[in-house]
């Protein structure tokens, strides 16, 4: 038997999922082949039929593969996608603009409860100043939460805690150099652009197509690091394929390239678990990831974070260590409350549910 299924794991379908996802990845199902049928699939693994068919789900939802009515499971993933390819393909017409989503708040009685508990179970550890990373407890249980949610597998240390993702893209920019090139999306996310302007680094925008970054543009740009919304981009609303991210993927191990991928809102994916980040994906230690609580929680809660590659990491301390964290210490163990409880991710579950439900009655 191909595919093996652990019942002491994660559920069955997203082990299942993974490893359908690693053997279309490897060429095992190559472009255009059929999958094996959800009745052979489940008999093998000793799953029911509607476990094959979330895993299907998700492969299709991501990109990998497609449903043909009374034909079955086809493979749209090809690895040649991309440069080589883009010449002979037409050029996709790109999205329209995305429209602005209005998701249900965080509970206030609960975030209140947590801020009061905090209150008065910490004391003067609330008073006491944050390392300049942020506090290890928060980052602690933000990689269990990225590796359950994300695949994102990392150590605390690679964590660093800012007021939002402006602060962040500024500790990176000084980071990485402000005399290398930049690019992004077109149309921009307004602000990545104007923060770009405003810390005087050179930058390339360019224009997407339906599936994420025109494949001819990102080749013949002289950029060495790209940043990009794969989940979806604003204004555009485009949201990459996993071709496109695997291609972007491609792209960075061509040169001393990094990546920066901003994850906003992937929280929300109405399928039962958002696309793999590039962080994941990458063979090479240069993605930063990026994600903010602002979706999530509050606009007004001012705390992003970004995971780090383990090299860049320990530039960071020894470079720009001497930053104070500029989050206070109250909300930084407010947050650590919420993941550690369950409240968190039990609010990202009930706003999926009730997109779903929405999307279910919505006339076709």
């Amino acid at each position: 038997m191909r595919y093996v299924i652990d019942p002491d794991k994660r559920p069955a379908y997203l082990q299942l999922y993974a490893q359908l996802r690693g053997d279309i990845v490897a060429g095992v199902y190559p472009f255009a082949a059929r999958l094996p049928s959800k009745r052979l699939l489940a008999e093998e693994c000793g799953v029911s039929t509607i476990t094959v068919e979330h895993a299907y789900s998700l492969l299709c939802d991501e990109g990998y593969a497609e449903a043909r009515e009374r034909s079955g499971y086809f493979v749209l993933f090809r690895p040649t996608d991309g440069f080589a390819a883009s010449a002979a393909r037409p050029h996709p017409a790109p999205q329209p603009p995305a429209a602005a989503h209005s998701y249900p708040d965080f509970s206030l009685p609960q975030l209140s409860r947590t801020m009061r508990r905090v209150l008065s179970e910490y004391g003067e550890a609330l008073l006491a100043p944050s390392p300049h990373a942020g506090l290890f407890a928060l980052r602690r249980v933000l990689t269990q939460y990225l590796a359950r949610n994300r695949g994102i597998r990392a150590a605390p240390e690679q964590i660093v805690i800012g007021s939002g993702a402006e602060y962040l893209y500024g500790q990176i920019m000084a980071l990485l150099g402000r005399e290398r090139v930049y690019a992004t999306e077109s149309p921009p996310y307004k602000k990545i652009e104007q923060i770009f302007a405003a810390a005087g680094v050179p930058y390339r925008l360019l224009p997407l197509s339906s599936d994420g970054i025109d494949s001819a543009a990102l080749a013949a740009t002289d950029a060495e690091i790209l940043h990009t919304t794969p989940y979806r981009s604003f204004p555009s609303g485009v949201t990459a394929s996993a071709s496109k991210r695997h291609e972007y993927v491609l792209w960075s191990e061509a040169g001393p390239r990094y990546l920066l991928e901003f994850d906003y809102g992937s929280e929300f994916s109405v399928s039962g678990q958002p696309a793999a980040t590039l962080f994941s994906l990458a063979r090479r230690e240069n993605v930063i990831y990026l994600n903010t609580f602002s979706k999530t929680i509050s606009p007004s809660l001012r705390v992003g974070y970004m995971v780090l590659p383990a090299p860049l990491a320990a530039q960071y301390e020894a470079r720009l260590g001497f930053y104070a964290c500029p989050v206070p210490t109250f909300e930084q163990y407010v947050l650590t409350e919420l993941i550690e409880s369950g409240d968190f991710e039990r609010h990202i579950n009930r706003v999926r549910r009730a997109l779903r439900r929405t999307l279910a009655k919505e006339p076709e």
